[in-house]
């Protein structure tokens, strides 16, 4: 982990100039909504819930996509692209499992989010000297472990997907603190 917080001088000085407040923003306001249709959907796994499993990777990939647009050629830009990557790759294992199980679908979200949590982590802990970022450094820690607790909840006799409008409902949450904490551009 050491070795991918360490900062480049470069990539610091240009990700002070594009800041990730809209973005931000939007992912923020796009988790919550996110998580109120889910919690109408999630009772079984259907075609609205899948639909709605598959959708919550894809709010990730355009939201990274776009934050790496703004910090190209950046070390953080670089590890949004990654994280684009890992959340296409979710989406594809996302549908796959979906058509499986509840606890396949479990176990496949519970990879991502710790996967990405751990990124997002990277990412805050890069911009720490931006500001308001202390809220992507908690967002991004409680992911990881979020995703420990879904592949636990995935070994359950019965597996639910509740679990998840919570989770979507606190990272959606700490994007809209971070936006507002982060300095206007």
């Amino acid at each position: 982990m050491t070795a991918l917080v360490a900062s480049d001088a470069p990539a610091q000085a240009t990700d002070r100039h594009a800041s990730p407040r809209g973005v931000y923003a939007v992912r923020g306001a796009l988790a919550l909504l996110w998580a109120v249709g889910f919690a109408v959907v999630s009772g079984s796994l259907d075609a609205a819930s899948i639909a709605f499993l598959v959708g919550y990777p894809v709010i990730d990939v355009t939201a990274s996509l776009i934050d790496a647009r703004a910090g190209r050629g950046t070390s953080t830009g670089n590890v949004q692209l990654v994280n684009a990557g890992l959340s296409l790759l979710a989406v594809i294992a996302l549908a796959l499992a979906s058509a499986d199980s509840t606890a396949a679908a479990l176990h496949v979200f519970g990879a991502w989010a710790t996967v990405s949590g751990l990124l997002q982590l990277t990412v805050a802990l890069r911009r720490r000297t931006l500001g308001g970022q202390w809220a992507m450094i908690l967002s991004g820690s409680i992911s990881t472990l979020a995703g420990a607790a879904f592949n636990v909840m995935a070994a359950a006799d019965k597996p639910t997907l509740g679990g998840l409008t919570g989770y979507a409902v606190l990272g959606g949450l700490f994007f809209i603190v971070s936006a507002v904490r982060s300095p206007r551009p």
